[in-house]
């Protein structure tokens, strides 16, 4: 392999615009602005419908996604990205996989407690040695730890 390879993370959901901006919140980056001009276009040239937008927050957005990204640069090479995707079924079982929000021994319990309010829940506690987390659930009920 000449190079490592980008990747995104992606998250199905119900409402992919709202989970986006609660995550955004979270880690403190940003939702990417989709462009309302490029959609339009889209439909006019036939690439895609307007069952495949909706509007949120006053902007037309496709419906089926929404990103969030740490830069303010888009076109930086080494882009962290989380791809919320809307997915027809609820979720059912734990996931496989999950993100760690690393906040520090001395933010933990504000940090927790600031989630809850937001909407998150507490799910348990866990201990290894001396690394503490707690494992909650974002608003639609994907796990997350924060250590």
């Amino acid at each position: 392999m000449d190079k490592p390879y980008d990747f995104q993370v992606v998250i199905d959901c119900a409402d992919p615009h709202v989970l986006a901006e609660w995550w955004a919140e979270t880690l403190g980056w940003t939702v990417e602005e989709q462009d309302e001009s490029f959609i339009r276009r889209m439909i006019v040239e036939g690439h895609a419908t307007d069952d495949e937008t909706r509007v949120y927050r006053d902007r037309l957005v496709w419906r089926e996604g929404s990103a969030i990204n740490k830069r303010t640069d888009r076109e930086a090479p080494d882009q962290r990205r989380v791809l919320f995707q809307a997915v027809p079924e609820p979720k059912t079982v734990k996931n496989r996989a999950h993100i760690d929000v690393r906040v520090g021994a001395e933010k933990m319990e504000s940090e927790v407690a600031g989630l809850v309010a937001r909407g998150a829940t507490v799910l348990h506690t866990g201990r290894q040695g001396a690394h503490t987390w707690t494992t909650m659930a974002d608003p639609e009920g994907n796990e997350f730890c924060v250590s």
